[in-house]
């Protein structure tokens, strides 16, 4: 059963009359193929009338739809040969952080990203995408040996942040999070790093300090949650719809302030209406984004990211 985001509603009811008729037709016999049809050309007019001029927030809760691709998905989709690799070698595994070695259209790769799960059991079992210091760790040592190996990176982010709960905070998460910061930038190595959802605060950069940062049309990248934001300005998470305006944590907005290198388009209504086609979508984009990096040599990438990374700082203004 497709789930409707609340601005959808209309989009909904009249998919549900579509369904409807369907039923009536095949229970009574009647022909009412003129009719679906157009009421089809509708639903799919209002869509497109929908999606063309959402809001920050509204993106923000396509990106969390609960039908979007995850991590995994592109995992499946995209890779050859996928081995995972599990633990940090220090204290436990963090099922949040998937990682591991396969083949990306032919080319060994190491490749990395925060799992939200799909269902009840599986976004237990990846804490719906939150890590804890184990899960940097995991992707510190991931990363490094990438770099041993001579591995390109691929990285897919979807978290709304890293776990807050006090046991993270006494296993060292601030300084986790930095050194698979660190880890990314120092990687001589190209790496090529996908927003597919959500990419919250630290959690999502530790996965992200890339040569290439890609974002899909309809997620977000934000130092902080909109409800977060919210709470901590106005005293009231219900302002999250302002503060995700303020935040700018749109693909569009932070590819104009030249944050992001490339927007990925989505399928009319977003990436969960056609998973097949926004896998395909990212494949092409991440393959076009790291041929031309393959030719470089491990000094002039690592060079090349510490700058990219600098002049943000220097020149981004909101």
């Amino acid at each position: 059963m497709r789930h409707f985001l609340d601005f959808e509603k209309p989009i909904a009811e009249l998919e549900g009359k579509i369904e409807e008729l369907r039923r009536t037709s095949d229970a009574g016999g009647i022909d009412v193929a003129e009719e679906v049809a157009r009421m089809r050309d509708k639903a799919q007019a209002l869509l497109k009338t929908t999606y063309a001029k959402l809001s920050p927030w509204q993106k923000t809760l396509v990106a969390r739809h609960p039908d979007r691709p995850k991590c995994l998905d592109y995992i499946r989709a995209l890779i050859e040969e996928w081995t995972p690799l599990a633990g940090d070698r220090a204290f436990a595994d963090d099922a949040a952080v998937v990682g591991g070695l396969g083949r990306f259209r032919g080319r060994a790769v190491a490749v990395l990203g925060t799992e939200k799960g799909s269902d009840t059991e599986s976004r237990v079992l990846h804490n719906f995408g939150m890590a804890r210091p184990e899960g940097y760790r995991k992707a510190r040592r991931i990363i490094e040996l990438a770099g041993r190996f001579g591995l390109p990176i691929l990285s897919f982010v979807d978290t709304a942040g890293a776990f807050p709960g006090i046991e993270a905070e006494a296993r060292g998460q601030a300084e986790a999070i930095a050194r698979s910061i660190e880890a990314g930038l120092e990687a001589p190595v190209p790496f090529v790093a996908t927003i597919i959802g959500e990419g919250g605060s630290g959690g999502a950069i530790a996965l992200a300090a890339a040569d290439r940062i890609l974002m899909l049309e309809h997620s977000v990248y934000s130092v902080i949650s909109p409800e977060g934001c919210a709470s901590i300005l106005w005293r009231d998470a219900a302002q999250a719809p302002t503060a995700a305006e303020a935040l700018k944590l749109t693909a569009e907005d932070l590819r104009r302030l030249n944050l992001v290198d490339a927007v990925v388009p989505e399928p009319m209504g977003g990436a969960h209406r056609d998973t097949a086609a926004t896998l395909a979508a990212v494949g092409d984009k991440v393959w076009d984004s790291l041929e031309p990096l393959l030719a470089l040599d491990g000094a002039t990438l690592c060079a090349r990211r510490r700058e990219k990374f600098l002049e943000m700082g220097r020149n981004s203004v909101v």
